[in-house]
């Protein structure tokens, strides 16, 4: 299985919706999409929607991580919601989310980041 990856700015927010499956084949696709937007757009925060995310490993935890230090360094914030329970025990157990916060939908997540 493969990796969609939408990608929608929405302001400041950077708009991350992940289907499918977040590996060492498709981390480096998103990695550079999602930084050149960061870049392009002067994005100051990230909403990672993994709802549709199947499956994340190693690579996918450090695609995400590279890109929450991007927006750390603007002073922005990385917010994941409508995460799986598969993904989820993947943060859990990472510690993921002592830095990410977890909104239970991508509105709440819009309204927290001030957007929606």
């Amino acid at each position: 299985m493969s990796l969609a990856i939408n990608l929608e700015v929405k302001k400041d927010v950077l708009c991350i919706r992940l289907s499918g499956e977040l590996d060492h084949h498709t981390a480096e696709d998103l990695r550079s999409r999602a930084s050149s937007l960061i870049e392009e757009h002067n994005i100051k925060h990230i909403l990672l929607n993994l709802e549709e995310l199947s499956f994340m490993d190693s690579s996918g935890l450090g695609v995400i991580l590279g890109r929450y230090k991007q927006i750390k360094q603007k002073h922005g914030e990385m917010i994941v919601c409508a995460i799986s329970p598969a993904v989820k025990r993947l943060f859990d157990m990472s510690g993921l989310f002592k830095i990410i916060r977890l909104e239970p939908t991508e509105e709440n997540a819009l309204q927290r980041l001030g957007v929606a």
